[in-house]
């Protein structure tokens, strides 16, 4: 019997790939009843003659049932019955069960415990040869049967490799899911931050100067104001959350933001009390997705720390430079307010929602008071590691 078909014998289990993906239409245990059933057709009808040499045989193959619960007793029982074998002075076929209780601890025990395996299989073989085996033919079949115990041990123990490695790898499977589920939260989480913070602020900001209008028809634009303002955070809310509702029809999902919706930013940002200019240089358009939602995102969250601490009358200034030369998006938006603790302006989570989107592409974040009064955030983009960025 050739290492190959001892090899395909002591695997017996159901192939997946005819069964079904993941499917185990048969336990391993069933499987193992099989091999067994299989063993003793093919062995017991030589020596059914003798019962004696029947019930050793039953002896040598019986315990290979329970080969993957305990292997190594099935180990031990099986050598048990091929030394009484030996001293019965029988040849039996269904001594090749020796090679199945080998393969079985070189698959499922330790390295020591194979180790301990191969010595007594060593030493069995050495008593067979000496005791069947003539004079001329000792050394060869000496050779030929460790060869084919070493054969199942190394059989038995790349198998075990192969488990392990498999186990290995399911393991950084589900960590590499834990993971991506980590990065969706938490990009979900700056999205819900910067869209509610923002829009509930500047409906506040709205709300607050209304009765104070000089006209109805300042009051009247107020109050539309504030229901456009509130029906765009819906629709950015469905905006973000799109991925997560499999039953959202296509047409109902909406382009992501970009530098092109800065200037109605900008607007949004005058009508609330909060005079604003945009400047941008240099071509918007080769800038990717990602990074044109993380210059708007760091902008609007500039712009709501503006008018949720600096009292009316301020002023805001953005500066957008896209260098086409260099793959980089430099971003700068200061005020002329009062001064503010950048303990406590810098410790929210919209900072840290603007630290990790620029961190994304690789780019640095500045956010902190001016010398000359004001605050400024002002980023810098690296558009070479967009292909890493996941919007």
């Amino acid at each position: 019997m050739t290492p190959l078909r001892v090899h395909a014998l002591l695997s017996a289990r159901p192939a997946t790939a005819v069964l079904g993906a993941g499917a185990r239409i048969i336990p391993p245990l069933a499987w193992d009843v099989l091999l067994v059933a299989a063993l003793g057709v093919a062995t017991l009808p030589a020596v059914a003659a003798e019962p004696a040499a029947v019930a050793v045989s039953l002896g040598l193959l019986l315990p290979l049932i329970w080969r993957r619960r305990s292997p190594w007793t099935v180990f031990g029982a099986v050598a048990a019955a091929a030394f009484a074998q030996w001293l019965l002075g029988y040849q039996l076929p269904a001594e090749i069960s020796l090679l199945v209780a080998l393969y079985t601890v070189a698959a499922y025990t330790t390295r020591q415990r194979l180790l301990i395996a191969c010595l007594v299989m060593e030493g069995g073989i050495l008593l067979a040869c000496q005791r069947w085996a003539s004079e001329q033919h000792l050394l060869s079949t000496a050779v030929a049967l460790s060869a084919l115990a070493a054969a199942a041990a190394s059989l038995g123990a790349n198998t075990r490799a192969l488990r392990e490695r498999a186990a290995q790898l399911q393991r950084e499977r589900d960590q590499q899911a834990r993971l991506a589920v980590a990065e969706e939260r938490s990009r979900i989480t700056r999205e819900m931050h910067d869209i509610v913070t923002h829009n509930l602020s500047v409906m506040v900001a709205l709300a607050d100067s209304a009765p104070y209008a000089r006209s109805a028809d300042t009051s009247s634009a107020a109050l539309r104001q504030i229901s456009e303002t509130g029906r765009q955070a819906l629709t950015d809310m469905r905006r973000s959350l799109h991925l997560l509702r499999t039953d959202e029809p296509e047409a109902q999902r909406h382009p992501l933001p970009g530098m092109a919706e800065l200037e109605g930013l900008a607007e949004q940002m005058r009508r609330a009390g909060l005079p604003t200019r945009l400047e941008i240089r240099g071509d918007p358009t080769p800038v990717p997705v990602a990074a044109q939602l993380t210059v708007y995102r760091l902008v609007q969250e500039a712009l709501t720390n503006t008018l949720k601490h600096t009292p009316r009358g301020t002023r805001a200034h953005i500066r957008i430079h896209c260098l086409t030369d260099t793959d980089t998006v430099t971003v700068d938006v200061t005020d002329d307010g009062p001064p503010r603790q950048k303990a406590d302006a810098a410790s929210g989570l919209g900072i840290r929602s603007m630290r990790d989107r620029v961190a994304a592409h690789g780019g640095t974040l500045r956010a902190g008071p001016l010398p000359s009064g004001g605050w400024q955030v002002a980023a810098r983009l690296d558009l070479g590691r967009e292909a890493d960025v996941v919007v």
